[in-house]
């Protein structure tokens, strides 16, 4: 067999392949054979066949067999004899196998780039001093007294304001008859201002006193993302039957115990104290993260395969996918397309790329492996994020291989990102100075390319 390799760039190669006519022809026979022994053939008892008869009938089948088994022993003794270092799949069109000639193939395929040590000890970083601060628990109480407060009716008679809530019933009317996807509600608790219903709704009952009918024309446009309603005028008829005040719990060690975990309020305090206090290192975690792969990516050039590329992008656009469908939406109702998606996040995909093969290198320069005990750790932090047993995240990765071994590639990242924090040169700064410093990056990678695994595991529980 001969095979040369042409340069189509650095990261891309063609292989030419030449196999001998003779080594076709050795391929064919034994397929032939094998064939002639459990053949049924009408008029010729079983491996008395004639080799002629089995050509005429059997020829496209047994080049069918034969050609890919050539390609495949070609291609793993080429990887082999040039140590290749190949990413994704190999692209080709295979030509049909001609006994009477040499087979003759190319491959195209992309290989990981050959780059330099990574220089990523001494790395200047800059670590905000974020601090717990009262208010931001006190924030927090805020929203549990929110979503723990009661409505109550306003007994007195007075105009509807800004911060209330209102009981009506609503009905659409589109050319002065019921419009069948404007369907009269009943008594619906309406907030004053917030964008549920459409504005119209807050300004005309603002300053109303309850009990009125009222009709409120709405315009839609014509680029409304329902169908249903785009470039119509829907005119509901409202009845305004009721103001309603929102109560908000006292803050006290009741509040506490209606959370159903909580003796006191201290306690609650205390749980958001290490929230935020954990939210807080995850987040300077990001921060100098970020800022070493500004450093190492303006530091080191080289070309990025695109397989990598597109599947970076493949991993964008499902994930954005999934978001819209989360909100009962999609893509195209909000003017995307994955094509369109894939422009715009061509450069970032880019970058996450480049930093996953710095990464890598990092690993094997520095001969990084994961340990059992580390395997198992990670497992039971995922676990108890997602609040399953531990079996269930080992079930799922037992289930499928090649998710394990991505999972582990991802744990070791992570090891590699903190071994380059221990290594690095660190400036504490104040939160209000480290806004002008801190790197910013849009379309920054997120921190855990875990939470993909971590979502197909609940799926899996599920």
């Amino acid at each position: 067999m001969q095979v040369k390799i042409e340069d189509k760039s650095s990261v891309k190669k063609k292989l030419a392949f030449e196999i001998p006519r003779e080594d076709v022809i050795k391929e064919l026979n034994k397929a032939y054979s094998e064939l002639k022994k459990k053949a049924d053939v009408k008029g010729f008892r079983k491996g008395k066949i004639p080799r002629k008869v089995l050509e005429n009938r059997f020829s496209k089948d047994v080049h069918g067999d034969v050609a890919p088994r050539l390609i495949q022993e070609a291609f793993i003794e080429a990887i082999k004899e040039h140590d290749l270092n190949i990413i994704g799949g190999p692209q080709m069109d295979p030509p049909p196998l001609d006994p009477d000639n040499a087979y003759i193939f190319d491959i195209t395929v992309e290989i990981k780039p050959e780059i330099e040590d990574i220089e990523f000890e001494g790395i200047d970083l800059k670590e905000t001093k974020y601090e717990v601060s009262e208010g931001e628990i006190e924030s927090q109480i805020f929203m549990i007294q929110k979503t723990m407060a009661k409505k109550e009716k306003v007994q007195e008679e007075r105009p509807v304001k800004g911060s209330d809530f209102v009981l009506i019933d609503y009905e659409g009317f589109l050319n002065e008859e019921p419009f069948d996807k404007t369907p009269k509600i009943e008594n619906y608790v309406m907030e004053i201002g917030q964008k549920v219903l459409p504005k119209e709704f807050s300004e005309k009952l603002t300053g109303a006193i309850p009990v009125q009918d009222f009709e409120i024309e709405v315009p839609y446009s014509d680029e409304y993302d329902d169908e249903n309603l785009k470039g119509k005028t829907i005119v509901y008829k409202v009845k305004l039957k009721e103001i309603q005040e929102e109560i908000l719990p006292e803050v006290n060690d009741d509040l506490a115990k209606g959370l159903g975990k909580f003796e006191t309020l201290d306690d609650v305090k205390t749980a958001i104290y290490e929230n935020l206090k954990k939210g807080y290192a995850q987040r300077i975690k990001h921060e100098l993260s970020e800022q070493i792969f500004q450093n190492l990516l303006e530091k080191y050039e080289f070309e990025v395969p695109e397989v990598m590329i597109e599947g970076e992008l493949n991993g964008i656009t499902m994930e954005a996918e999934q978001a819209y469908a989360a909100n009962n939406t999609s893509l195209e109702q909000e003017g995307l397309s994955k094509d369109i998606l894939r422009t715009q996040y061509r450069s970032v995909a880019e970058k996450q790329a480049r930093r996953h093969l710095i990464l890598d290198k990092v690993i094997s320069q520095v001969k990084l492996e994961l340990n059992d005990e580390e395997l198992e750790k990670s497992f039971e932090e995922m676990a108890l994020g997602m609040n399953a047993p531990v079996d269930v995240v080992k079930n799922y990765f037992n289930k499928d291989p090649k998710q394990l071994e991505y999972y582990k590639q991802t744990q070791l990242e992570k090891k590699v990102v903190d071994l380059i924090i221990e290594k690095a040169s660190i400036t504490q700064v104040e939160p209000d100075t480290a806004g002008e410093d801190a790197v910013k990056e849009e379309d920054a990678v997120k921190e855990e390319d875990a939470v993909k695994e971590e979502d197909a595991v609940k799926e899996e529980k599920a």
